[in-house]
Parts: C-alpha cells; sequence; structure tokens
C-alpha cells in the first residue's frame, strides 16, 4: 500500500464519509418518459412503493408513490449539499421557499434549527427517458451552529467553477469546484453558517471527470484536513502507484500531492475534504445534535411544532411543468434561470 494512501474500502448506500461530513448519498436513475403526474409511464411493479431502494433496478421511486423522490420529511442539526448532475429537482419547504434545479446546479440548505423539506424528481419530458443522476451530501454544523435559522442557497451551474487539466498528453481532467479551490479558482460562497464558511476548515467538494489514460495531479492541501476520493463510475485508475478499481472509496493524506493515472476508460470521482469538527455526533434518522437529549428535544419539538407546518397542497409538492429552474426563498426573493 502506498504510503499516501490510508484505506480503500468498496462504496455501499450511502457512502461514508468522515468528519465533518456525515454521508453522502449518490442517486442513479434512468427514468422512463414521464406521465401527465410527473411520474413514470411504466408500470410500479416489483417497486416497493415508499421504501424502493433497490440497487439492482434500473431506476427508483425512493420515498415516492406517484412521483419519485422524498416527500415532505424534517432535518435538524446539519446540512445537505445537492448537487443535481443530470434530471431535475423540485424543492419546497415548510418556511413557503420553493424551486427547481437541475443540469448542474447545487443546493446547500442548512437545515439549522429546524425544517421540514420536499426533494421531488419529476418527469417532465413525456416523449423521451429522464434519467437523473445527484448527490446528497450531509455535512455536519459545528454545535455553535445547530440551531440557527434554516435556509438555503443556490450555486447555478453557470457560477461552479470548471478547472480542465491537460497533461502532457493533451488528454482532459475536469474538476468542478463546488466547494474549496485550486489555486486562484475559488468556489462560490456556502451558506454563511456552514462549516465549510471558514476556510481554516478547508472544506473541498469536488467533482472530476477524467478522460481515458488522463493523467492529474491532484494538489495537497493542508494536513489538518481529512480527505476521501470516490471512484463512483469507470473502470480501474492507478493512485500514486496502486491499481484501484471502480466502486471504491480511497481515503488518503491531505497534505501531500497525489499522481492519478486513468485507465483505459472515462473515470469520475468525488472528492470530500476537510477539517474535523470534533465533537460528539449524536443521530437519529433527520436530527443531529450532540447529545440523545438534544435528538429527544428535537423529536418533541417536531410533534409539537411540525417546524412551522406544511404550506403546500400535497407531501410530494411539484412545481408546473412549465416552469424553468427556479428559487423562491423565504424572504421572498426569487431567482430565475
Amino acid at each position: 500500500m502506498s504510503n499516501k494512501i490510508i484505506a480503500v474500502t468498496a462504496l455501499g448506500f450511502p457512502w461514508k464519509t468522515i468528519d465533518p461530513f456525515l454521508f453522502c448519498a449518490y442517486h442513479k436513475d434512468d427514468y422512463p418518459a414521464g406521465n401527465d403526474h410527473f411520474g413514470p409511464v411504466a408500470p410500479l411493479d416489483g417497486h416497493h412503493i415508499g421504501q424502493d431502494f433497490d440497487p439492482s433496478l434500473p431506476w427508483r421511486m425512493y420515498h415516492g408513490s406517484t412521483v419519485p423522490g422524498f416527500p415532505q420529511h424534517p432535518h435538524r442539526g446539519f446540512e445537505t449539499v445537492t448537487i443535481a448532475k443530470t434530471g431535475l429537482v423540485d424543492h419546497s419547504d415548510s418556511l413557503g421557499a420553493a424551486g427547481r434545479f437541475g443540469d448542474g446546479d447545487v443546493q446547500w440548505m442548512t437545515a439549522g434549527r429546524g425544517v421540514l423539506h420536499a426533494e421531488m424528481f419529476p418527469l417532465l419530458r413525456q416523449d423521451r427517458e429522464n434519467p437523473l443522476e445527484l448527490f446528497q451530501i450531509w455535512l455536519n454544523l459545528p454545535k455553535k451552529n445547530k440551531m440557527v435559522e434554516p435556509h438555503f442557497k443556490m450555486l447555478w451551474r453557470d457560477s461552479i467553477p470548471t478547472i480542465v487539466h491537460n497533461d502532457a498528453n493533451d488528454l482532459k481532467t475536469t474538476i468542478d469546484l463546488i466547494a474549496g479551490n485550486i489555486e486562484d479558482q475559488n468556489a462560490p460562497k456556502p451558506t454563511p453558517n456552514s462549516w465549510a464558511a471558514d476556510a481554516a476548515n478547508h472544506v473541498a467538494i469536488w467533482t472530476i471527470e477524467m478522460d481515458p489514460k488522463a493523467q492529474w495531479i491532484l494538489p495537497a492541501s493542508h494536513e489538518s484536513a481529512k480527505r476521501a476520493l470516490y471512484f463512483y463510475k469507470g473502470a480501474n485508475l492507478e493512485i500514486d502507484g496502486i491499481e484501484v478499481k471502480a466502486n471504491n472509496r480511497i481515503e488518503i493524506l491531505s497534505n501531500q500531492e497525489l499522481k492519478i493515472q486513468n485507465g483505459h476508460t472515462r473515470s469520475y470521482l468525488l472528492m470530500l475534504q476537510g477539517r474535523s469538527i470534533n465533537e460528539p455526533v449524536a443521530q437519529h434518522g433527520p436530527f443531529v445534535m450532540n447529545t440523545q437529549a438534544e435528538i429527544q428535544d428535537a423529536f418533541a419539538e417536531f410533534r409539537r411544532t411540525q417546524f412551522g407546518g406544511w404550506p403546500w397542497p400535497k407531501n410530494d409538492q411539484v412545481h408546473d411543468r412549465a416552469k424553468g429552474r427556479f428559487a423562491v426563498h423565504a424572504d421572498g426573493m426569487l431567482e430565475e434561470k
């Protein structure tokens, strides 16, 4: 084993992460054409409606019964970073905020003291397939920020820097900077109360695509950060001279640069990096706090207040078919793309 590689482990579902991250869910669904209700035109035989997570199927309904996705559910005490590489996501929440994003957009949501939200995958196209590929990363909040007011920020695809590196053979490695920086290129600012908002925490979230046989040097970061590569699509590559096959997580030292040599097929990776929060983590389902007593308080408050209630007519709320990509925030601010 290389002295720059700490461990290589198989990917599961969800993907395991290290502090300050909680986990990463990767969704790849080859949805068929949609029907009049934004669901699949295909029959649902073999799908466990309400709990449809079978990885052997070409697509899943997840917790949806009509529209694929995740109808209204609560969160408290952490952040979600949703990277919609392909396909669309309809967001609605208990603050009255809403949005539709996808095809390269990122939503960064601070749950803070508590929010209800829905994340649905509307199958808008009725004449052809509706493929979906997205990551949802859970990033923990430090104790001092766990009870901040909830809100979200859109990182629209045209605001996310793309770095293209050409090696000596003119083969490309393409990096999208969702968080962090490469040399003088900086990702958009995250939400203000995020662990990622302080540069001293060295948080980086990158997606990486490598041409067949491309070579790239992953730059070093600060020694206080932890770093992992998720090799989720491709065949094989060499990291610091060690062959690694796809569907593996590679935990690596952060303070040394790393030579990556791709194999004969195109490869795709996600990199997560950050300094550990180093606080106790108490988690129960959608709530992440520091103690079990705080978890019990979260459930009690949710039963009492529903975190403000649900202002939408449906738990699996989707937006008008004709709407483009947009966001309406809790303060009424409208973004349209």
